[in-house]
């Protein structure tokens, strides 16, 4: 096949060239919307799933469509370490400024600015040599505790909104790694935003533990949000967000070639795009067959495994690494943790403190109460790959200070 002719799109967040299975997601969502621009109540939307499903190519697809919706639109990857604070502000004060052309009068606009000011002052976030040009708004947004100056920042953004016949929508995706703190600023502002009718609609995109870190920050959340969960494909989504694009290239896929990728791959859309994309590198002629998935296999999963599996398996301590080993000797799961423990021979309270690591640094997520699953779709035959003997955990006996040797 032509190699520049390729229309698969392999990448984190790319939006792929037929976004299969999402339609009742994006219509609801964008309902949704429109709802929020006419003054209406609704919830906001925190999108759940493992790495790969998609999340990130809907969130860009929501943001796309709330701004055609002439919605004033924030949209930020969350990272690690706790940056909220200084990547909201070049975003607000890009959508004040872009408000100011819309409104009649000035004065929520000059409070919000305000704000805005006394939030850069009290969280030290450099904003280069610009100067607001506004005075201080007095005890509002000061206070340096993110919990309650996020909220008063947005609100005050949401009525300048208001004001001008517009709405505000925050994208944040991978919230998993907001902190407690500013995960529950998000929140506040979203139930204070619907208490008192603005027009503030929030969109998150994370890991499966979502649902409980929000339910942990504050109790009403679980009312505040809807959780759609992003899985695998249905049959006929998946072969459609396999096919379609090839088929509108003039190329065709075999049965059996289609069938042994959507095995393959687990009908994971992310999988999907790779297969389709090195198939289609090798394959000479139309209809693609079995033989030459089969042919690109082994090549495949060498890219994988260089690539998306090793950036993460990179971010680990040795122990984490065993940890992951442990689970994918007892294959894909969800697993107890004490089935873990007792494959590395220790107690489940030994490793716990590795087991929260992972799921800090997004590896694992806890399923239900007392099971650990992987975040990372086909990540146990990585490990498997990775690590072809398991090896149990023997902890290192600390030696003892000499000042409590026994004397002879």
């Amino acid at each position: 096949m032509d190699r520049t002719q390729n229309p698969y799109a392999p990448g984190a967040g790319y939006q792929p060239p037929e976004l299969a299975g999402r339609d009742v997601l994006l219509r609801d969502a964008q309902i949704d919307l429109q709802r929020i621009r006419d003054g209406k109540p609704t919830k906001s939307l925190m999108l759940l799933g493992l790495r790969g499903v998609g999340k990130t190519v809907l969130l860009n697809r929501l943001h796309t469509i709330a701004v055609d919706l002439r919605f004033q639109a924030i949209k930020i990857e969350a990272p690690e370490g706790g940056q909220l604070a200084r990547l909201m502000v070049p975003e607000i004060r890009r959508i004040l400024h872009g408000l100011d052309l819309l409104l009649a009068t000035k004065a929520a606009l000059k409070r919000s600015f305000g704000i805005l000011r006394n939030f850069v002052k009290a969280f030290k976030i450099s904003v280069g040599d610009v100067d607001f040009g506004i005075e201080l708004t007095p005890g509002e947004g000061d206070t340096g505790d993110i919990e309650q100056d996020v909220p008063v920042l947005l609100l005050s953004v949401a009525r300048v909104a208001k004001e001008a016949n517009t709405a505000v929508a925050l994208f944040i995706d991978e919230v998993q790694y907001l902190s407690p703190s500013e995960l529950s600023a998000i929140i506040v502002a979203c139930h204070q935003a619907a208490q008192m009718g603005l027009p503030l609609f929030f969109v998150g995109a994370g890991l499966p533990q979502i649902a409980a870190l929000a339910g942990n920050a504050k109790s009403y959340a679980e009312r505040l949000f809807d959780y759609p969960e992003i899985g695998p494909l249905d049959p006929e989504a998946a072969r459609r967000a396999l096919v379609a694009p090839a088929r509108r290239a003039g190329v065709e896929y075999g049965e059996d070639a289609a069938d042994s990728i959507l095995a393959i791959t687990e009908r994971y859309p992310y999988f999907i795009q790779e297969w389709g994309f090195h198939v289609w590198n090798y394959a000479e002629v139309t209809p693609i067959s079995a033989a030459d998935v089969e042919a690109t296999q082994a090549a495949i999963i060498r890219h994988l495994d260089a690539n998306f599996f090793r950036v993460r398996f990179d971010r680990l301590t040795a122990l984490q690494q065993k940890y992951l080993r442990a689970m994918a000797e007892l294959g894909k799961g969800p697993f107890k943790t004490g089935d873990i423990a007792a494959i590395l021979e220790v107690e489940a309270t030994t490793v716990a403190p590795v087991r929260k690591q992972l799921i800090d640094k997004g590896m694992v997520w806890t399923q239900r109460h007392g099971e650990t699953a992987f975040t990372v779709p086909l990540f146990d035959a990585f490990m498997r790959r990775q690590m072809p003997v398991f090896e149990r955990h023997i902890p290192k006996r600390r030696s003892r200070s000499p000042s409590l040797e026994p004397h002879s």
